[in-house]
């Protein structure tokens, strides 16, 4: 089995996931699971930075210049075709040592009784796409 989920989705599906009342081996394994997505939030977080500070005016001293707490970009267009670039990336979970962990998180998914709308019903099932793509 393999999971796809893109960047850009990353805070969503963690916070869905993290909000599910489980217990025992399912918890366990949800857990793990959305650590793996959050430690590649905060890895996209410092890329984000990175890039913000690549396309920032410069001082004299050749650091980005920061106003209001945000990087003053040079080039706005350039700088948002890198972070849509960066956010169509996706994280790859396999199986292997992960496959107990994958197969149970779909079976939350698959079995999951709550009710979503609006914005909650199209993260859960872009998350219920992921891993229904990733049975091949």
């Amino acid at each position: 089995m393999q999971v796809k989920i893109k960047n850009a989705q990353l805070g969503q599906a963690i916070d869905l996931l993290f909000h599910l009342s489980l217990k025992g081996k399912q918890s366990r394994h949800r857990t793990k699971f959305v650590k793996l997505l959050a430690e590649r939030s905060k890895e996209v977080e410092e890329q984000r930075k990175q890039l913000a500070e690549e396309h920032a005016n410069k001082d004299d001293e050749d650091k980005p210049i920061i106003k209001d707490d945000k990087y003053d970009i040079v080039d706005q267009e350039s700088f948002q075709t890198d972070i849509q670039e960066l956010y169509n990336e996706e994280i790859v979970i396999e199986g292997g040592d992960n496959q107990g962990m994958l197969k149970t998180v779909k079976k939350i998914l698959d079995e999951c009784d709550k009710t979503f709308s609006g914005q909650e019903a199209v993260v859960y099932d872009y998350i219920c796409e992921q891993f229904e793509g990733g049975d091949e």
